[in-house]
């Protein structure tokens, strides 16, 4: 979670092409794997290492009163509340945690729905697992004339929560109070937890042909030939794991030099 007056560093990587309206049938290599590309319907398998939220000593629960929202907000926040339920996400609460909600406009036009998660954050032990200097990243990436870039589908929500762990996750709404079952967003240990996983799924590929970026995969590859071998290797491991992925958001078999990683300073 980034602190008011602390510097931070925000990085994506991005392509210059995005698949858009592509069809999965449409893309070599792709094709033979459709269930990765699979909409996130329930809770995601158990895995080895589930999220946890370890708290300092002697710590109370937290609780805050709801923020306001307008008419609008409240009828997308109805909407948003049914959709998690209905995937198994969220379940109802009897936790003495509660944080308030609110939402955020994304890009598109949408609305994210936020848990202000910032008093369980201050109590939390910070987990250090170390995120990939962009620096180091880009030296991978030397000689590549080949590449693709999957993004995974609500990536934080493949990783079930411990399940002594999930009343910490608890928020409070005009319609209810509710947990997460599921690793939310705005959780100050989240994105070192997936960096964390992606990085022992695919670790014997790690600057061989993959780089990661918490939920951003990017495989790359000095040919076309090569670069049909690693997509399909990155991929079996996927539909492997039963991590899925995102369509619209990946890029298949680039070969546009103008390949970017943005760094963008943050000063909140």
């Amino acid at each position: 979670m980034i602190e008011r007056g602390c510097e931070a560093y925000l990085a994506t990587i991005s392509l210059p092409e995005a698949v858009g309206e592509a069809k999965v049938r449409d893309i070599r290599v792709v094709r033979e794997f459709p269930d990765v590309f699979q909409s996130l319907q329930g809770l995601p398998p158990s895995r080895s290492d589930p999220f946890t939220i370890e708290l300092e000593s002697g710590t109370a629960p937290i609780s805050r009163a709801p923020y306001r929202m307008a008419p609008a907000e409240m009828a997308e926040l109805k909407k948003q509340l049914e959709e998690l339920l209905s995937k198994g996400f969220i379940r109802p609460s009897t936790s003495p945690w509660g944080a308030p909600v609110l939402f955020v406009k994304k890009k598109d036009g949408s609305f994210q729905l936020c848990v202000d998660y910032r008093g369980l954050n201050r109590v939390t032990v910070k987990n250090r697992y170390p995120l990939p200097r962009i620096d180091e990243l880009l030296d991978q990436l030397r000689g590549a004339t080949w590449f693709s870039k999957i993004d995974l589908a609500s990536g934080y929500h493949q990783i079930p929560i411990e399940e002594v762990d999930i009343r910490k996750t608890a928020f409070r709404s005009r319609y209810g109070h509710y947990e997460f079952v599921v690793m939310p967003f705005g959780l100050t240990n989240a994105p070192a937890a997936f960096m964390r996983l992606m990085n022992s799924v695919f670790q014997e590929y790690l600057d061989e042909f993959v780089i990661i970026f918490i939920d951003d995969i990017l495989v790359f590859s000095k040919s076309l030939e090569e670069h049909e071998v690693h997509l399909r290797v990155v991929l079996a491991k996927l539909r492997e794991q039963k991590l899925f992925a995102k369509l619209s958001k990946c890029n298949f078999w680039q070969r546009d030099d103008r390949l970017l990683i943005v760094m963008k300073e943050s000063a909140p």
